[in-house]
């Protein structure tokens, strides 16, 4: 029998990858999002804010597993009260619904963040590790974690923590295509906030996979790090990019864009999803910044 998955916010950046891994592995795959598609028979037009539009999913997709990767992301949002509407009580409304569909689905993966740590001592972060949720987004996560646990048993849920990843087709609001962007374009110089921060980057193909994996090993009840497990710093990623192109760009730090509640580094340990799924890292940041360099 084939698989079914449904993926919310099966238009967004993540979503086109995830959607295009579980097609490839051979799954039926329905995507949901707020943006009308008419030519898709395989999408639901729904909104999290709107309970009454979820229905659809027990009634249309009856999907075996759920991939929930809608959610309020960008971490300088000017209005955090998005993150609590769509990112909590959104996914309530969402898991309330999957529970009281004529058949739920027997494994809901949820989308949650490596912001969750926030600022820690911790070398590396594995999924034993405190919490300190050092912004609203982070918080916002943190509560749909809590949220999550009185759907445990009835939804099959699997919790992932995914650090910062990229790739091509990421806004350029975030850090790394920004700095494609420049590098392709040649510029002069590029403005950036704080500096002296280190992040645990992956590709987002690697994370698609990894979204798969969980859904064919079910390992239900359980959290996970979705990491490289390594920490490249920023200029360290700048540094790579010009040898890339074979342009140099000033880089000049903006105090607008500098964050006070950044998070300094993010590392995170890999080995649990690594050892439930068998998966292995294909492509490293210097990969990911080529790929897109190209492209």
């Amino acid at each position: 029998m084939t698989q079914r998955v449904l993926v919310t916010g099966s238009e967004g950046f993540t979503g086109r990858y995830v959607c295009d891994e579980f097609t490839s592995a051979g799954w039926e795959v329905w995507g949901a999002g707020v943006q009308p598609k008419p030519d898709n028979p395989r999408y639901l037009n729904i909104n999290l804010l709107e309970p009454e539009t979820l229905g659809l999913i027990g009634e249309r997709a009856k999907p075996h597993v759920v991939v929930h990767l809608a959610a309020s992301a960008f971490v300088a949002e000017a209005d955090p009260t998005a993150f609590y509407n769509v990112n909590l009580l959104g996914t309530r409304h969402l898991l309330e619904a999957l529970s009281t569909a004529p058949v739920p689905p027997r494994c809901t993966i949820l989308a949650s963040s490596a912001n969750v740590y926030g600022n820690s001592t911790l070398e590396v972060l594995n999924e034993t590790a405190d919490t300190h949720p050092a912004n609203d987004y982070a918080v916002s996560k943190l509560a749909m974690e809590y949220l999550a646990k009185t759907y445990m048993t009835r939804l099959g849920i699997v919790m992932t923590r995914p650090f910062n990843y990229t790739g091509v087709g990421q806004e350029p609001r975030y850090l790394i295509p920004k700095i494609v962007n420049h590098f392709k374009a040649r510029a002069p110089h590029i403005e950036l906030g704080n500096m002296d921060v280190a992040r645990d980057f992956s590709d987002v193909r690697d994370v698609a996979r990894a979204y798969r994996l969980l859904a064919e090993a079910q390992p239900l009840g359980e959290t996970f790090n979705l990491c490289s497990g390594e920490a490249t710093a920023l200029e360290t990623c700048i540094r790579m990019a010009a040898e890339i192109t074979g342009h140099d760009m000033e880089v000049r730090v903006n105090p607008d864009f500098v964050r006070a509640n950044e998070v300094k580094t993010l590392r995170g340990c890999s080995e649990k999803l690594d050892n439930a799924t068998g998966r292995e890292r294909r492509y490293s940041i210097r990969d990911t910044l080529e790929w897109m360099l190209q492209y």
